[in-house]
C-alpha cells in the first residue's frame, strides 16, 4: 500500500486545506496538487500556501483526513515538505509530460 504525503493548513479565513507536495497539478509540476472540503482537488503554489497559512492542528484537520482517507488516500501527514517531495513532484510532471 503506497502512502501519499499531505500536509494540511489552515488559511486566513480558518479555511483547512491539504497539500500534497509530491504530487504535480500542472505539465511542470510547479504547483503541487491541493484539496479542500468545498472543492475537492485544486492546485497550489507550495510556497505561497505555506506563507500565508499555519499549520493545522490534528484536531482542525481531522475531518478532511477522514474525507481523504475515505476517497482512497493512504495519508502520511508532514509538517513541511523537503527538497527530496519538490524533486519528486518536478519528476514525476516531467514524467506525465513525456507520456503524452
Amino acid at each position: 500500500m503506497d502512502t501519499t504525503t499531505v500536509i494540511f493548513r489552515v488559511d486566513d479565513e480558518s479555511t483547512v486545506f491539504a497539500l500534497f507536495p509530491e504530487l504535480p497539478a500542472d505539465n511542470l509540476g510547479y504547483y503541487c496538487t491541493s484539496f479542500v472540503h468545498v472543492g475537492g482537488h485544486g492546485s497550489g503554489d507550495y510556497q505561497h500556501c505555506i506563507a500565508h497559512s499555519r499549520p493545522a492542528k490534528p484536531d482542525e484537520y481531522r475531518d478532511l483526513f477522514v474525507e481523504l482517507e475515505r476517497r482512497g488516500y493512504h495519508l502520511n501527514v508532514q509538517q513541511r515538505a523537503t527538497s527530496v517531495m519538490h524533486e519528486r513532484r518536478h519528476w514525476l510532471a516531467a514524467q506525465w509530460s513525456k507520456a503524452s
